[in-house]
């Protein structure tokens, strides 16, 4: 590391920062002013609004814009140092085109670490601050009536041969109003069990069951026994019993991933979001990179538009990921499009622009 190396680094990170904080005061305005009227309903102080909702949504606009941060701050501070023309006198000094990009790639390579370990814990914290705000004051939950379809109502498989059904759970008393399960083998309903009420037994971790009817079934007969009470195991938790819009935002990457496979054991279907999610968690931080040496490479060269052509074209770049980055997702939640190339796409594809850029770079 030599002098302009820090050099270049410095006015990475301070421009990087300065970008951040810009946008973050826009996005918390603009949220804030669209709040407003939820904001005084809730009845809360500024500073309880602030620790109960912002701390959370500042993270998650974070995670969601870094990239473009860093896309923006290193367009913005390359266009200057090209405009006066210290790009030319770096190269002129002997330092070859790669070596001069070393910086870019070091600093990109640390926000990228910062981003991946932000994803894995930290994010998904904020996200858990903000959207427990939002169901409670913003967006609260109705009692489903009629023929709406029932919110906490779960059907499940439990393990290879055994389902179980679940209506009306409440979460917080984890208590539900009705439940049945039943095994079958061989294409064939072997056990049924119907209970009027379902409840968590905190005492002895396995779950409570009122008014049950119980059916086992062989070829020759069918064995009835009823109970007033009785205590069952099954491998199902209260925490799994949620049906969360956030859910994927809220669980760190190891609480994500175990769910997924938990789920996917059980056989649970619409599983391609949250896949979606924990792949595009482990793309983003190459995108930051990515976007780093294309940010070098297009800002590097002195154009008569100076800066403000540089930006135009970082905006077109950036634009043109983003719309490639939700079609990809589009396709693999709502079709068999595998969810980690779902989530790589746009890198690979954007990949072949850097390299294609960089050929084509003065050197």
């Amino acid at each position: 590391m030599k002098k302009i190396d820090w050099y270049i680094l410095r006015k990475f990170f301070t421009t990087f920062l300065f970008c951040m904080l810009s946008f973050t005061v826009i996005a918390v305005a603009v949220d804030s002013s669209e709040k407003t009227d939820d904001f005084v309903k809730t009845g809360l102080s500024t500073f309880q609004i602030i620790k109960q909702y912002y701390v959370g949504f500042v993270p998650f606009i974070w995670g969601l814009l870094f990239p473009l941060f860093v896309f923006i701050a290193v367009i913005f501070f390359t266009s200057k140092m090209a405009l006066r023309s210290e790009v030319i006198a770096i190269l002129a000094s002997g330092t070859t085109f790669r070596r001069w990009l070393r910086p870019y790639i070091l600093g990109g390579l640390f926000l990228g670490l910062v981003l991946w370990f932000a994803n894995l814990y930290a994010i998904p914290k904020a996200n858990e601050v903000r959207s427990a705000f939002e169901n409670k004051y913003i967006n609260p939950s109705s009692p489903q009536t009629g023929y709406q379809r029932c919110e906490n109502c779960f059907y499940k498989r439990l393990d290879a041969v055994t389902y179980a059904g679940i209506k009306y759970f409440d979460a917080t008393t984890k208590t539900a109003n009705s439940f049945f399960l039943y095994k079958v083998k061989n294409n064939k309903v072997v056990y049924n069990l119907r209970a009027d009420r379902l409840e968590w037994d905190s005492t002895k971790k396995n779950w409570k069951l009122s008014n049950v009817v119980e059916r086992t079934i062989d070829s020759a007969r069918e064995v009835v026994q009823q109970y007033p009470l009785k205590n069952m195991s099954l491998n199902l938790q209260p925490s799994e019993l949620r049906k969360d819009e956030f859910l994927k935002d809220k669980l760190t990457s190891q609480e994500l991933n175990h769910f997924i496979k938990v789920e996917e054991q059980r056989a649970t279907e619409g599983l391609a979001p949250l896949k979606v999610e924990l792949a595009r968690r482990n793309a983003t931080p190459y995108t930051v990179v990515l976007l780093t040496l294309i940010g070098a490479i297009i800002a590097g060269r002195r154009t008569r538009g100076g800066s403000g052509l540089h930006l135009a074209i970082g905006i077109i770049i950036a634009s043109l990921y983003i719309l490639s980055d939700r079609f990809s997702s589009v396709f693999a939640i709502k079709s068999n499009f595998h969810p980690v190339l779902a989530a790589w796409m746009p890198n690979i594809a954007f990949t072949l622009v850097a390299i294609y850029l960089y050929k084509k770079a003065p050197k």
